[in-house]
């Protein structure tokens, strides 16, 4: 009898080990085998991207991206638009940025076992997420006012693909910290168990680096 209660014990006691001394955990690794997925799906977007700018040629019969009629628009260091609309893409990104410190400074309290910490920046977190939205769709009324829209040629159709699926990608991430830090409150993560928040945390910072690229090209090159 002692001998099958260790037998039934054993397997138990082996799943509580591994997970003492590390390892990737099935969240973990379903997330990274989703960004993986996600990687070629922008690395697509941004290919098509690049093919349409390299063979643009304007109405004057020059290649210059984008066009003249946007490209004061879409300049992220000016103040204010033709309109008089304020320019909130700069600060969109640095409140984007930002929310990917937070979210890691997240992941380490709940690692050394700082419930308060975790909660506290995971909230933070989804509070800068929804305000990059916000800003977001403040941005696309601005544009829409200065006559840029999806159907503006091929620079507005890009556009708006690459930063709506973006978006899309944004408001997804917030709905997992949302439930993450549901979830956080009701004392469900501990140093030994958050898988979840890691996987949680590496989809934020994919995002985060997405809307990196996506500045860098649609706005300064």
């Amino acid at each position: 009898m002692t001998a099958d209660a260790h037998a039934l014990t054993a397997p138990e006691h082996g799943v509580a080990e591994a997970h003492h001394t590390g390892g990737i955990g099935n969240p973990v690794l379903g997330m990274l085998l989703f960004i993986t997925s996600e990687v070629m799906f922008f690395a697509g977007l941004f290919a098509a991207y690049f093919s349409i700018r390299a063979g643009y040629i304007d109405a004057d019969g020059l290649h210059r991206w984008p066009p003249k009629e946007f490209a004061e628009t879409l300049d992220p260091f000016r103040l204010t638009t033709a309109h008089g609309d304020l320019n909130l893409i700069l600060p969109a990104t640095i409140v984007l940025v930002v929310s990917s410190f937070t979210c890691q400074w997240g992941v380490w309290a709940i690692r050394r076992d700082d419930h308060r910490g975790f909660v506290r920046n995971f909230a933070v977190t989804l509070v800068l997420g929804v305000t990059f939205l916000l800003l977001q769709a403040y941005d696309y009324g601005v544009l829409f006012r200065e006559g840029m829209t999806m159907g503006s040629g091929t620079f507005g159709t890009t556009y708006f693909t690459l930063t709506g699926f973006h978006g899309a990608h944004v408001f997804g991430g917030a709905l997992m910290l949302a439930v993450v830090l549901y979830r956080g409150m009701a004392g469900q993560f501990s140093a030994r168990h958050h898988d979840m928040v890691e996987a949680t945390s590496l989809y934020w910072h994919f995002v985060d680096v997405v809307w990196i690229l996506l500045f860098s090209i649609l706005y300064l090159l």
